[in-house]
């Protein structure tokens, strides 16, 4: 019993084991230590404590040594890896030499290097992070409305949740128990076209404002050619992963382990030394511990959900109301949308499948194409005020740029992540294809 409180009914002990939860987030409590702690005196109160301190005494071991989980760590030092080599300077290089002719060129340059480097990186706030650097000196260079530069670096680092390897969806498929292969598969054509959109309209918003993103010529052809040969070792780690993972060659984590070692031989050949080597895996191990003591702390939490019933409460309760699926579902991510502007995007998802993907699939909706809708959403929070994740990140390394005119600037691609979801919930098939195909 909690504080010998002896409450009777499972299921309320659930809900406020739930509401001491958000306000201890909302306190500022670190999510790792709210839902530890929450869900250990919740499961004392429903168990006992010698029940209870097996359970969680289990979870750091049981949970590290599963399999799924040894994927993480490879797709991060591919990140970590290839921005210490250089990698990420030639992918910007290349696309603003490539497309810097079209109205608001560089920041279209900017989303498309960024999607290339998601496809290596799988960290969101890196992503950022490394563009920051990159990009926004160049777009400022030009001219370019110091908004525009900031948000458009915010938003394009977001692609790395959807565009394989994605950390996030490696989560997801560890929540809910579904293939990693086939949502590292699932993501990848929903990125192109998340990248897409945010061209699409940065491309509008240019013709209407010339003057705030001017176009960028006079590059020769031959000088565009020039810059296609540092893109290879990108483009040959992104086709070494989808093609294993689509062929069954190998699984997720032998697939970002040959990635792994193609970036690491191709920073051997560019001369990269031990002391970077020595910084990306050092780098690499803080972020995979801060993600590992993420997942236990909200496990053991889980794990007290799942002795409250609350999960199967909240099932019945939404597959008996008297509305369409779909309507359901947009309530669902509107609620996501509002929980996001309070808590990280890994956080979030772990804190809230075990109660939401039950009733989602109640509801018959595909369990893959559920995760990268609400991965999509966990995009969309990392840009969004007052947490906004990504515009943090890109503040600390231009802090010249104020807060507020950077999440001014990712309104903008808020409302193409709009659009972008609602494509997505008219053609699920943009989702399912590439995964289906690999199953067939």
């Amino acid at each position: 019993m909690i504080l010998g409180i002896g409450f009777q009914d499972p299921l309320l002990v659930g809900f406020i084991g739930l509401g001491l939860l958000l306000v201890l987030v909302f306190l500022g409590v670190r999510v790792v230590f709210a839902a530890a702690v929450t869900g250990l005196f919740g499961l004392v109160e429903l168990l006992g404590w010698g029940p209870a301190a097996g359970i969680v005494g289990t979870i750091p071991h049981s949970k590290s040594s599963t399999y799924a989980l040894s994927v993480l760590p490879m797709f991060i030092f591919i990140g970590f890896l290839a921005f210490h080599a250089g990698m990420t300077r030639q992918l910007f290089e290349a696309a603003r030499k490539w497309v810097g002719w079209v109205p608001g060129g560089l920041a279209v340059a900017t989303v498309f290097a960024t999607a290339g480097f998601a496809a290596v990186s799988g960290a969101s706030t890196a992503t950022s992070a490394v563009f920051a650097r990159v990009a926004i000196p160049e777009m400022l260079k030009y001219g370019y409305d110091k908004k525009l530069a900031a948000g458009v670096v915010a938003a394009g680092g977001t692609l790395a949740t959807l565009i394989p390897p994605s950390a996030i969806l490696v989560i997801y498929a560890i929540i809910v128990e579904e293939s990693v292969g086939r949502l590292l598969l699932a993501g990848f054509l929903p990125g192109l076209v998340s990248a897409l959109i945010y061209a699409a309209i940065i491309v509008a918003w240019s013709l209407r404002k010339p003057e705030a993103a001017p176009s960028v010529s006079g590059f020769s052809w031959g000088e565009r050619f020039a810059t296609l040969p540092g893109l290879f070792p990108i483009m040959l780690v992104v086709l070494i992963i989808i093609s294993a993972i689509y062929n069954g060659w190998a699984t997720p984590t032998e697939a970002g382990a040959l990635g792994a070692g193609v970036v690491f031989v191709m920073a051997l050949f560019r001369g990269t030394g031990a002391k970077t080597i020595r910084s990306a895996l050092m780098e690499s191990a803080k972020l995979t511990a801060m993600i590992f003591s993420l997942i236990w702390g909200v496990l053991i939490f889980v794990r007290f959900l799942g002795f409250s019933g609350l999960p199967e409460a909240f099932t019945l309760w939404i597959t008996g109301l008297d509305a369409h699926p779909m309507v359901i579902m947009i309530c669902i991510l509107i609620a996501y949308a509002v929980l996001g502007m309070f808590m990280d995007a890994i956080g979030m998802l772990l804190l809230t499948l075990p109660v939401v993907y039950p009733a989602v699939m109640a509801l018959g909706f595909d369990s893959i194409w559920f995760g990268i809708i609400v991965v999509k959403m966990a995009e969309v929070c990392l840009i969004t005020p007052p947490i906004g994740l990504n515009c943090f990140v890109v503040n600390g390394v231009r802090p010249d740029i104020p807060l507020g005119q950077i999440f001014r600037g990712v309104m903008l691609f808020f409302i193409a992540d709009v659009i972008t979801i609602a494509v997505l919930l008219a053609f699920p098939e943009i989702v399912t294809w590439l995964p289906d195909a690999m199953r067939n």
